[in-house]
């Protein structure tokens, strides 16, 4: 296996996985598996909800790839390692960025983040299996990074009418 065709491979289970994470999301976590994906709608005072078995399955799925792809020579090594470079950034993004389950990322003033911040938060208006929207982790609708981008022109206005207002020194 050549280097750039594992990366290719790599890189295109990561963008795939979006999509998968999205319509898995959607359609079987707020469908029939809502019974586990519940506990992530609700508010609780446990470290671990039942949705983390999720996280566990597609860790799995990518051991296993792992295992049998012979380090690195078979194909399937190379999309072992793209679904585990998703589930990390999944993970820092969602959550520890957006749920704050771990506490030494609090917030970003990157739009682009605070975009998804504001999606995810859209999605978990309803704690019902209906009714949510925006269901991608890093994929974000143009509403709310335009959104995200208004704000922070606003906190920097305001920023500076402060730091105007104050005078010298």
């Amino acid at each position: 296996m050549t280097a750039f065709a594992a990366l290719g491979i790599t890189l295109a289970t990561f963008g795939f996985m979006e999509f998968w994470a999205w319509f898995m999301h959607k359609y079987v976590q707020h469908g029939p598996l809502w019974f586990l994906h519940r506990s992530h709608h609700v508010r609780h005072p446990h470290p671990v909800e039942r949705n983390d078995l999720f996280f566990l399955i597609y860790g799995a799925i990518s051991a296993a790839l792992f295992i049998t792809g012979d380090n690195g020579a078979r194909w399937w090594f190379w999309v072992g390692v793209g679904i585990a470079a998703y589930g990390t950034v999944y993970f820092f993004v969602h959550d520890v960025l957006i749920h704050g389950r771990l506490r030494f990322w609090k917030k970003s003033d990157n739009t682009y983040l605070r975009a998804l911040n504001m999606a995810h938060k859209t999605h978990h208006k309803t704690q019902g299996r209906d009714g949510s929207a925006e269901f991608g982790l890093l994929w974000v609708s143009p509403k709310y990074l335009e959104l995200a981008r208004k704000r922070r022109q606003k906190l920097k206005s305001e920023k500076i009418k402060t730091g105007s207002e104050m005078g010298p020194g």
